[in-house]
């Protein structure tokens, strides 16, 4: 998958876009469809002011989080795409820079794990997985972001919960 990074109001020092595309390798040895040759996707690097108002504008939802997605193809159009043929936005992924600092700060783990962690959750929600119908769901997506965190050596981010 091609990625089309912007980086915006996030910290220098660290290579985020390079960081973006090791995530984006692990994710789609964990989940398939995302290997797709033909996709592309857009991952803004913002504040959360931005994602504020991309929320508020796109979602109904006055308030920051920490990455929304915007995805432009359903699960089974991705299913169905053949590796062959003219590129296809897979969508659109922002992350805020405040509040994946502070849950960071909070989960006590470093910004880019949090942030890569994030990434993968994004690109999933791109896929069509989803965490809000039930349970099975959530663990389902659960299961394939710890994958893909662990390709990347970064522990399971719920492991501790009871």
């Amino acid at each position: 998958m091609e990625l089309d990074i912007e980086i915006d109001d996030w910290p220098s020092g660290t290579d985020w876009a390079g960081l973006a595309e090791r995530v984006a390798l692990a994710a789609a040895e964990v989940e398939s469809a995302l290997g797709n040759p033909r996709l592309s996707a857009s991952l803004l690097f913002t504040s959360d002011a931005e994602v504020h108002d991309l929320n508020r504008e796109w979602r109904d939802k006055d308030k920051p989080t920490n990455v929304l997605s915007f995805p432009m193809l359903d699960r089974e159009e991705l299913l169905g795409l053949a590796p062959e043929g003219p590129p296809e936005m897979l969508g659109d992924l922002a992350l805020a820079y405040e509040t994946c600092a502070n849950e960071a700060l909070d989960k006590g783990v470093p910004l880019a794990e949090h942030a890569a962690h994030l990434i993968v959750h994004g690109l999933l929600h791109l896929a069509g997985h989803d965490h809000v119908d039930s349970d099975e769901q959530a663990e389902a997506m659960e299961a394939l972001e710890i994958a893909a965190l662990a390709k990347l050596g970064i522990a399971d981010p719920y492991g501790d919960r009871n």
